[in-house]
């Protein structure tokens, strides 16, 4: 049975159609037969595992390879392009996640570069700069100065200025294949105005993303592609997260990973929680909303031993285990960023190799014995990373950022391999760089590395900023005085639903 949803045939020719589509690499076949169809003012999610197709198709529309087999067609007339600059010409551009720009040149020169306006054999400069100015003001860069070098420029603004360069040549499909993966937090709402008013405009976009939550964000309807085939597509919002991921993978992630990771049964502590229960597994993200106070914390703290459990059960890789301290939840797999990192989180005298090591020390010397060059050998992959910036291990994590320093206490939990991780107000008090960079990291980490084996891990977060959770989570639930309710789809929820739970609005009758 095929996982594909039907789609309603338009009254009206797509502005692109692409229809069994094939590409073989010798005895590699990438493409074995790709349907996808593209409206005017649509901004379509392509989606599926890294190795599923979707470069190898993109590069099939924007001409960097073609076809062996099967259709492609552009405002009802077959596409066929012979290489990116006739892609370019006829309007299909492609941004890829490694820009293509030219740093030495000035951004008005990347703009018009291939297509430079001449007066008789030179170049006609005041065109250029024109035409450029256009471009720059249409995708929010009014301010900057078009003979400005694109070294000089942050990467959004690089970004920018290549999605000008498809504006310039009147594009009517632009493929963005991962745009926000190296963007602050506040460059990817810009990125996201800017899709916006460019789809209003009548602009066809191709968003290429591993994060569901701004396909949810930003997009109209989704394609999923698996092994070189397209196994799915819907509207945006009507179709569960579960079972999109479900398209992604060929498998339900309760087929995955049957076995709950971690489980909470009315887990009671002695102050709070009054009654707590969760269910995990690998490859999730669960939020817990709710107000100062409302036990958020306790249940964190109680779950990883730092507050004494009263009642309930726990169960970590199905098998009911007693209250414990920290040391043996370190052993099970769990692993805790408190909220209070200065106090609790981390050893403010102790460098940052000794903070990222701390809870796993083996390996570092020979009988007991930590050699100090093997820590700082063992910390400097983390380090690079995520990255933290630092003048190297040795140095004081009370001299780094609130930035930096988080993210030494989320990497210490990777150091430790931790199959869950319980992470309390994760980005509170950073600046919004961190904060992009800690998100990627905890997409990152639930969907795993296949190509290293690594298994996606669990992990739990509790967020104050609403936001935050609807950003990041795949279900959130919400506590009340003690009593954490039912994990539903992040789709369920909005920041107003969210604060009506928080405070039993949603209970009253």
């Amino acid at each position: 049975m095929s996982d594909a949803l039907p789609t309603p045939h338009p009254t009206t020719s797509p502005l692109l159609a692409v229809r069994g589509v094939k590409k073989s690499f010798g005895a590699t076949q990438a493409l074995k037969g790709v349907d996808l169809t593209l409206e005017r003012g649509q901004v379509l999610a392509l989606i599926g595992e890294n190795g599923a197709g979707k470069s190898t198709l993109m590069k099939v529309l924007s001409g960097a390879h073609s076809a062996d087999s099967g259709e492609m067609s552009l405002e009802a007339t077959p596409y066929r392009p012979d290489g990116p600059l006739h892609a370019r010409a006829l309007g299909v551009c492609m941004i890829y996640q490694e820009l293509a720009l030219a740093p030495h040149l000035s951004a008005m020169e990347n703009i018009l570069l291939g297509i430079e306006p001449t007066h008789g054999p030179f170049m006609n400069w005041r065109e250029t700069r024109a035409v450029a100015r256009r471009a720059l003001d249409e995708v929010g860069l009014p301010d900057l100065d078009p003979a400005t070098l694109v070294a000089d420029l942050s990467i959004a603004e690089q970004q920018l200025v290549e999605i000008a360069r498809a504006v310039a040549v009147g594009c009517k499909v632009l493929v963005l294949d991962e745009p926000t993966s190296s963007l602050t937090q506040k460059d990817v709402q810009a990125l996201f105005s800017l899709v916006r008013r460019l789809k209003d405009k009548g602009v066809a976009i191709v968003y290429i993303s591993h994060a569901l939550e701004e396909v949810a964000a930003l997009c109209d309807r989704f394609t999923v592609m698996r092994d070189g085939e397209t196994v799915g597509h819907g509207q945006v919002g009507t179709v569960p997260v579960d079972r999109i991921i479900s398209m992604m993978v060929g498998r339900d992630v309760e087929d995955l990973y049957p076995t709950p990771i971690l489980e909470l049964r009315a887990l009671a502590g002695q102050k709070a929680p009054r009654s707590a229960g969760l269910v995990l597994r690998r490859g999730e993200v669960i939020g817990i909303a709710g107000l100062i106070g409302s036990g958020r914390t306790e249940t964190l703290r109680s779950l990883f031993g730092l507050d004494p459990v009263t009642g309930g059960e726990i169960r970590i890789h199905g098998e009911v285990t007693p209250p414990a301290g920290p040391a043996k939840r370190w052993r099970q797999g769990l692993g805790l960023v408190s909220e209070d990192r200065k106090t609790e989180g981390l050893a403010q005298n102790l460098s940052i190799a000794e903070n990222l090591t701390l809870s796993r020390l083996e390996g570092l010397g020979p009988w007991g014995f930590v050699r100090p060059s093997r820590q700082n050998a063992a910390a400097a992959p983390w380090i690079k990373a995520f990255p933290i910036k630092c003048q190297g291990g040795e140095q004081a994590v009370e001299d780094l950022s609130g930035g930096n320093q988080q993210k030494v206490a989320i990497a210490r939990l990777l150091h430790h391999d931790c199959d869950v991780l319980l992470l309390d107000e994760p980005t509170r008090g950073i600046d919004v760089g961190s904060k992009a960079q800690i998100y990627a990291w905890i997409d990152r980490l639930a969907l795993g590395d296949a190509a290293t084996g690594k298994a996606p891990k669990a992990i739990l977060v509790v967020s104050s900023y609403l936001p935050e959770l609807l950003g990041i989570c795949d279900r959130i639930a919400v506590m009340t005085r003690g009593e954490l309710g039912e994990a539903r789809p992040v789709a369920d929820w909005t920041e107003h639903s969210l604060m009506l739970a928080a405070t039993g609005q949603d209970r009253r009758t």
